[in-house]
This record gives C-alpha cells, structure tokens and sequence, in this order.
C-alpha cells in the first residue's frame, strides 16, 4: 500500500521477556476456498466504517514492545454503486496498531473528511480525486466545475495520503492539497478538524520527514506538492521528497502537470500528468536555515513515488560534499501509475502486475557541480519482490524477514546510525519470523 506511518512509543532495545500466553481470537481469518479478488483484501474497501478489537497472534510479541503504530491509505473505493477507478482515489481509512505488554489491538476509522462526508450524504463524488471528477448535472453546472477547479473549490480534502506526528505532539493527516490536512486523535483516531498553515502560501502540501526531525509548526517546511522552475513545460509532481538534518531536497521528475488532462471528463493514460521527457530531471537542495536553494543539479530521467532515507556526506573537516538520496525508483517508466487502477490490481492470477522497482540511490554534489548521479544502491536480486525486506545501504544488502512480518524498520539518516541497527537487525530477525498477524478486511 503506498501509504505513510507514524510510530509512537519508545521500546526498549531488549529481547529478554517475551510474552508466552496466547491473545484471544477476535478477527480470525477466513476458512475454506477464497476466490484470487476474495484473497486480495488490500484492494478491497472496508466493511465497516470503525472497528477496533484484538487480533489473534500466531506466535509471540515481545512485551518490551509497546507503543502505537498509525498507518494512513486509501480504503473504501465506491460510493452506492459506483467504483472508483485507481488506488489513489480511495477515500482515507486510518489504522490503528497498539503493542501492549504481548498483545496487539487494532482499529480503523474512515477520516471524515468534507470529500467522504458529502460523497456519503449525497451518495455520489462530490469532489475531484486523484482520476474520478464529478459528473456534472447540466452545462451550468459543468461552467461551475471549471470555476471551482481554478478557485481550489473542488479539489479533495481526502486525506488518505500520509500521516505525521508534529514536534508539538498533534497528528495530522494529509493529502497534496491544502485542505486535505487534517487533524486526528490517535488513541480514538477521531477526526478533530482541518489543519491551518500560518504561511498563506497556497497550493500544494506534501510531507517529507525521512533523515531529519519532524517539524512542530504551522508552517509548511514539509514542503509543496509540485516543483516549478523558469523555462519548465509545467510544474513537476512531487509525491513525496527527502529531508536531511540540514537541508530539505526537492525532486523535478520530467513527469508534469497538464492542464488538459485536468479538463478532461474521462481520464489519460497518465491522467492528470504528462511525460516530458526533454525537459530533463532535477534534485534541488534546500538549506533549511535560510530557504534558499544552494544546489540543483540535472540527473538521470526517473519516476519515483517514495524516498527512503536520505542524509549528509561529509569530508574529514565536516564540510558537507554531496547529499545522498536513496528512493524507491520505477526505472523511468510511468506505466507504473497505469498498473495502479483497481482493474489491474485486482486481476491478480498468481502474477505480479505490477513493474519491477530498483533501490534508486541520487548522489547531489554541493560544489557547484551541474549533474548528479543516479544508481541502484542495490542489486534488485537483493531485496526480492514479496518478502518484508530491511536494507543495509552500508553494506548494500538486502535482510529479508519472514512474510508477515508485522514490524516496519525505519532507515536511518546516516551510515553511522544505520552501523547503530546492525544488533537490531539481528535481534528482530531472530524474533519476528514467528510473529504474524491476521489480516482481513473487517
């Protein structure tokens, strides 16, 4: 699922008490003969709009591990009748994971966002998703659409895109538009309201916490959801983007925003987008102290949704000399957002339909130098296509865990603080591979 996670909670780093009692079966999974669509429950909507209750455990938790674990997406992919056509269209369903002393109590809850709530009132799409738009009733109505398109009007505050706990403690929950910042309770997962920016900026939001620390403002440091600089076609999407602890990065895919394709009833192969690939790809860094922009450099043509972990090199006097970004990297093909629609996904025959990704590694120079490099960090062999996979990008090796696994290891901002997780790794892969959990729409 191409969604974001927020952790809290500080276990301790320690595998001495592991929990031995069994956790009662509440959600257990479904026996017998399931059709290939009945067994792809990720791309299946919710069943209920909230639901909380334990989950069945195979094998054991560690009780040193407790602490909250939220994760944001896509969830409910219809309104009556009618099915949305793409991943990224699902109105928002926020997960729930408490650890608590060897047990584990899950919940979900659909944001209430104004998108959901008109689309639930009206029994229809009311606001424009990533590839749905409103059918309009008449001409007038379709002249109003347009105008609202411009004002913003009409643009989704579905939320389903990421979610971040703020310096200050407050949650949030987001989507690339401004309006779709919304505030949570992340014990009850309560919707408590819209997010204010102090910064009047307009546009676009997109999050962007991976090598630094999370911010606790008002104000947009996370950065916008597209990139636009003198002599571009348009604006560059920008899905997600790195942080170090010094400088926020900003990526310029050659993959852009069209206007035409944002008038258009029915969607493009690239729907609101539009392949450029004479107008070249970019990484710009951004020095957070100032905001000014003190590198940009022309890399290798590439598509990325998500980045991984990026930090500071530095020579023997702690002059920063290059950043380093590494991101999930779709081989600059764009087909990939195609392969994203509901149909594909659910088509599912034993058959991975989705195109093979590479650990893309971005090298930015801070000397003034005007290219940057981009290589795969790792051979694609290394980190398999269906196992839950941690990555030393030390050694350039792949550590893969038991399917199921129900843990997410973060990368760290620097090589050192990765050498710190080298016991981690081992201690979690000596624990976890008998740790599963059931998982099933509910």
């Amino acid at each position: 699922m191409l969604s974001r996670k927020v952790v809290f909670g500080n276990p301790r780093l320690s595998i001495s008490n592991v929990a031995t009692r069994p956790t009662p079966v509440v959600a257990p999974s479904k026996q017998g003969i399931q059709t290939n669509y009945e067994k792809l429950v990720a791309w299946n909507s919710v069943k209920q709009e909230r639901w909380q209750g334990e989950l069945q455990v195979q094998g054991q938790i560690p009780l040193w591990m407790n602490g909250t674990y939220l994760r944001n997406g896509p969830g409910l992919w219809h309104i009556g009748d009618y099915n949305f056509r793409h991943l990224f269209d699902g109105y928002a369903t926020l997960v729930r994971l408490h650890f608590d002393n060897g047990h584990l109590i899950m919940g979900h809850r659909q944001i209430e966002s104004e998108a959901y709530k008109a689309a639930k009132k009206n029994n229809k799409l009311c606001y424009r998703e990533f590839s749905e738009i409103p059918k309009p009733d008449n001409f007038l109505a379709y002249i109003g659409d347009l105008a609202n398109l411009f004002s913003g009007a009409s643009l989704t505050d579905n939320a389903n895109t990421g979610v971040v706990k703020l310096g200050d403690g407050r949650v949030v929950c987001l989507t690339e538009t401004v309006k779709g910042s919304i505030v949570i309770d992340p014990d009850t997962l309560d919707t408590l309201g819209k997010f204010e920016y102090s910064d009047n900026l307009g546009g676009f939001n997109k999050p962007g916490v991976l090598g630094g620390e999370d911010g606790g403002g008002d104000k947009r440091e996370e950065g916008d959801g597209a990139s636009e600089l003198p002599g571009r076609p348009a604006p560059g999407w920008v899905h997600s983007f790195p942080v170090t602890e010094h400088y926020v990065v900003v990526p310029e895919m050659p993959l852009r925003y069209c206007a035409q394709n944002l008038l258009k009833a029915e969607p493009t192969p690239l729907f609101k987008f539009e392949w450029h690939p004479h107008s070249k790809a970019y990484m710009h860094v951004m020095c957070k102290a100032s905001g000014n922009i003190v590198a940009s450099v022309e890399v290798p043509l590439y598509v990325t949704f998500h980045f991984i972990n990026a930090y500071e090199e530095q020579d023997e006097d702690g002059r920063v000399t290059a950043i380093i970004a590494d991101c999930c990297e779709h081989n600059a093909d764009t087909t990939i957002l195609q392969k994203l629609t509901l149909q594909d996904l659910r088509s599912f025959s034993g058959q991975d339909v989705l195109p093979n990704a590479r650990v893309g590694r971005f090298r930015i120079p801070m000397d003034g130098s005007p290219y940057g490099s981009l290589e795969a960090a790792l051979d694609p062999n290394e980190h398999g296509e269906e196992w839950t996979c941690a990555i030393d990008l030390v050694e350039k090796k792949a550590k893969n865990w038991f399917r199921g696994v129900l843990y997410h290891l973060s990368l760290s901002s620097s090589p050192g603080q990765v050498q710190q997780r080298k016991m981690m790794l081992k201690s979690y892969k000596s624990t976890f591979p008998v740790a599963k959990y059931v998982s099933k729409r509910i």
